[in-house]
């Protein structure tokens, strides 16, 4: 009987993706500490506090006060997204991982649940880094900014799901230029991080509303300010679920078919 029979035999399998990637990890996760502490240093010093001097208030905020919060998702989406496209297409192609990691009791099902966790895990220690450095600017007033950390977790799988389903088709490296150039960039800059979107025309805040970083940052610009109220919050939370969902199926089938040649 395959371990994926029942439920506890699934998570088991689950459970062995990730080990497994989080060991190979330990090898480079302090350079990539390191990063998400530094990134967000940088972005706070030349926007926040550069830029910031001449844009005035937003909302009662400061320009710093406005970006921190987009400065964690941003780093959520670029983790996962990096890890589920180069990162899962190395192991896929270059290094064989899947190929072997397949020929144990391991189900293609249980491989991709595994990676998008594994994606959702080093999606949160960046966001738990660039939080500590929000805090430590004095940008994260509200002890309610901790109930960003779970949300980046989900963020996490959510983009890791998306990109995991480009690199089922992709066919080389240079096919991620596309997804980075044509999607992940028009959402980092586009999504609210830097601009408030109820001051744009409405044609542009209908677009903001496709991309799925504007819900993310929607939700976690009030967490981090301390200003979260679930009604207001309802709609993006409902977006991300149905986004996460339908990107994760994408996802299963389209590794289901590549794995299966």
């Amino acid at each position: 009987m395959r371990p994926s029979s029942t439920p506890r035999g699934y998570l088991q399998g689950v459970t062995a993706v990730v080990a497994r990637n989080l060991i190979v990890w330990r090898a480079y996760a302090g350079a990539s500490v390191v990063g998400n502490f530094g990134e967000p240093v940088l972005y706070l010093v030349a926007l926040g506090f550069g830029l910031g001097t001449i844009v005035r208030d937003l909302g009662g905020m400061s320009y710093a006060e406005f970006i921190a919060p987009g400065l964690v998702v941003s780093t959520v989406m670029y983790t996962a997204t990096f890890e589920m496209t180069y990162g899962a297409y190395t192991r896929l192609t270059v290094q064989s991982t899947y190929d072997a990691l397949l020929a144990t009791p391991i189900t293609i099902s249980e491989l991709v649940a595994g990676e998008l966790v594994f994606a959702g895990i080093k999606s949160l220690v960046g966001a738990t880094c660039v939080l500590i450095v929000v805090a430590a600017f004095g940008l994260a007033p509200a002890w309610s900014a901790l109930g960003a950390l779970p949300l980046a977790f989900a963020a996490g799988v959510l983009f890791a799901a998306m990109a995991l389903a480009v690199t089922s088709v992709s066919r080389s490296y240079e096919f991620f230029n596309y997804y980075f150039t044509l999607v992940i960039a028009p959402m980092f800059l586009f999504s609210g991080i830097f601009f408030p979107l109820a001051e744009t025309p409405r044609w542009a805040q209908g677009l903001a509303l496709v991309l799925p970083l504007t819900h993310v940052v929607a939700i976690v610009r009030p967490l981090v300010r301390g200003t979260f109220d679930p009604a207001t919050a309802a709609p993006s939370l409902l977006a991300i679920v149905l986004l996460t969902a339908t990107s994760i199926v994408l996802c299963q089938r389209g590794m289901r078919r590549r794995l299966s040649r």
